[in-house]
């Protein structure tokens, strides 16, 4: 019988670890053009001058209106919503009923009673569950993403630009009043003589803005903002730059989402497709468990326990009361051995045997949900995500959830950089052998002007 649902899925494979982890897909992916001039050039030029991020393809947005929005997010989320709406930004972070993280995703303020949730699919398909589900008197409008729906216009366009330069070039285009430019907050600004609205954060960990309005004004207000921002030395940022900035800006964008076990989520899995993003998702690297629970993680990992707020009754509240007093597992940045890697690269050259999984630059990421273990003197210490070369930094670094005793910066820790048994039978892995790659334990993010400046904001 084919499958239906996400449920039929896991029953048909009969493990839904080893589900993901032989799934087809590789990465997760952004449908611009990869380069528009040289990736390393276009990430310089979010930390040097000024970068523009087409963000209007790959992310899904769903639209909530109604009496219970408010409501329908404080139920689900970690974080309150006290005193939300219109003109108001926040990150929305939801638990499964035993704590672990489903997703995270940015929630705008469109009016007191509408949002827009945007991000990967996994938040606003929970959203729309309960949406549909849970007996709120709200309305709910999909804007898919464009690899699900790609012969469907978006609903908005959706830019970024970001960098030391980039308020320069928003000031220039802007026909409007001020530009609010505080950290996550909204705003709006006229370019070409088209209405937008903005938010004031930045992808890769720099200042800047983001814009989004009705997609028929996409073109002209992409064409005023490349004129202006060409004598800025502005540069289109593509797929593959793209890829690599949440490594640099301490963002973990890919945790397995805690969907698939446990009675609680059935009816959730009953109601995702076989088709839906968490069916067909991937996992990769040198973790491997077969018990799926194994990958989930917990807010403090994610260092969203900051945003935990018991102020409100919403699903998983018993458990992260629980969880809350620890002991916790810490996200820092690790900045790999430079020695080790040019080693990895080096025995793509070796003759005897398999050579080293393949690191793709920037961004050496193939599986949707990229872990690798990590170790202190033989001991499992943690996890390795999303690794990428940074030209900032002129290193390879990844962000890590480490247990605390190894978490001090400076600390010295080891990666094992590729799959068991010479690899997974994902199409995006070669046949390779695993390598030891040693790494030094920094802040996250490895950017020290946007740790101090920037982030200090939130």
């Amino acid at each position: 019988m084919c499958a239906k649902t996400l449920e039929d899925r896991i029953n048909e494979h009969g493990n839904p670890a080893k589900m993901l982890y032989h799934s087809q897909m590789g990465r997760y992916a952004f449908p611009v053009p990869s380069e528009f001039t040289h990736w390393m050039e276009e990430m310089r030029a979010w930390r040097e001058t000024a970068a523009l991020m087409d963000q209007s393809f790959h992310m899904t947005d769903l639209y909530v209106k109604g009496p219970d929005t408010i409501k329908l997010l404080s139920d689900l989320a970690v974080n309150s919503f006290a005193g939300f709406g219109r003109n108001k930004a926040k990150q929305l972070v939801c638990v499964s009923h035993k704590g672990y993280v489903i997703g995270d995703a940015i929630v705008f303020g469109l009016e007191d009673d509408e949002v827009n949730i945007v991000g990967r699919p996994i938040l606003p398909n929970w959203v729309q569950f309960f949406a549909e589900t849970g007996g709120y008197d709200v309305e709910v409008v999909r804007d898919q993403r464009s690899l699900d729906d790609p012969d469907k216009p978006r609903l908005t366009y959706r830019y970024e630009v970001q960098g030391p330069k980039a308020l320069d070039i928003l000031n220039m285009v802007n026909e409007g009043g001020p530009l609010t430019t505080k950290f996550f907050n909204m705003g709006r600004i006229t370019i070409a003589g088209c209405e937008a609205r903005t938010l004031s954060h930045g992808m890769g960990g720099q200042q800047g803005l983001e814009i989004w309005g009705p997609v028929e004004d996409g073109p002209k207000v992409k064409a005023a903002l490349l004129e202006a921002g060409a004598e800025f030395g502005m540069r289109q940022v593509g797929a593959r730059a793209y890829a690599a900035a949440a490594a640099e800006s301490g963002w973990v964008p890919s945790p397995l989402p805690a969907i698939y076990a446990g009675a609680f989520m059935e009816p959730y899995r009953k109601w995702l497709g076989a088709n839906s993003f968490e069916a067909l998702a991937s996992l990769g690297g040198s973790f491997v468990s077969d018990n799926i629970e194994d990958y989930y993680l917990t807010p403090w990992d994610l260092d969203y326990g900051r945003v935990v707020k018991f102020d409100h009754d919403f699903i998983g509240r018993d458990a992260l009361e629980k969880m809350a007093a620890g002991p916790h597992r810490q996200k820092v940045t690790l900045v790999w051995k430079a020695e080790d890697v040019a080693a990895a690269y080096a025995g793509l050259m070796d003759h005897d045997g398999l050579a080293p999984k393949h690191m793709e630059m920037p961004a050496a990421h193939y599986a949707a949900h990229p872990y690798d273990k990590v170790t202190k003197d033989g001991r499992f210490v943690g996890l390795s995500i999303a690794p990428a070369y940074s030209p900032g930094e002129r290193a390879w670094i990844s962000l890590a959830i480490l247990d605390a005793d190894v978490a001090e910066t400076g600390t010295e820790v080891t990666v094992t950089w590729g799959e068991p048994d010479g690899g997974s039978d994902k199409p995006t892995v070669e046949r390779h052998r695993q390598v030891e790659i040693r790494a030094e334990v920094h802040p996250w993010p490895i950017h020290e002007a946007a740790r101090l400046g920037y982030r200090s904001q939130t």
